[in-house]
């Protein structure tokens, strides 16, 4: 007679929930506009980002399942304390990124735009490697000064 087998330990998994490029813009967008005007409205939002307040509508509803932000009567949207978490992490990859292509003498229009490109797609320790960087060039003047020597034309 076989052995009677026991039942499968189940193991509790941490769902992962990886925020998407999408989900990331329009949390940044949301903090944003809450430093500069004091709230967020859909039509805000569908300003900043080019978008239809339909769209718009659509992915604040996400964003609310997700607990990122919440509804407030007559004044908007707000970040929850777990949107505004996200929103300094984001805020925080932006700087980062961003002093290093300035400390390297690239032009302000060009670093807005490769860091929109860059941000959402670089992992914590390529980030970290290049928070190093940036503060060891600018340790050393002499090393930065050799790097910037290079032929900018291309």
């Amino acid at each position: 007679m076989p052995k009677p087998r026991l039942p499968k330990k189940k193991t509790a998994r941490k769902k992962l929930r990886v925020l998407t490029v999408q989900t990331e813009d329009y949390v940044e967008r949301i903090q944003e506009l809450v430093d500069r005007k004091g709230y967020a409205r859909v039509s805000d939002i569908a300003e900043e980002l080019g978008l239809t307040p339909s769209t718009v509508s659509n992915m604040v509803r996400r964003l609310a399942r997700l607990d990122l932000i919440e509804f407030e009567n007559y004044r908007g949207l707000r970040l929850t304390d777990k949107g505004r978490a996200v929103a300094q992490r984001i805020q925080a990859r932006h700087a980062i990124l961003a002093d290093f292509l300035e400390v390297l003498g690239i032009n302000g229009d060009d670093v807005r735009q490769d860091v929109e490109g860059i941000e959402h797609h670089i992992s914590r320790s390529t980030l970290e490697a290049i928070e190093a960087l940036t503060k060891a060039l600018r340790k050393y003047p002499a090393v930065l000064a050799e790097i910037l020597k290079r032929d900018r034309s291309g």
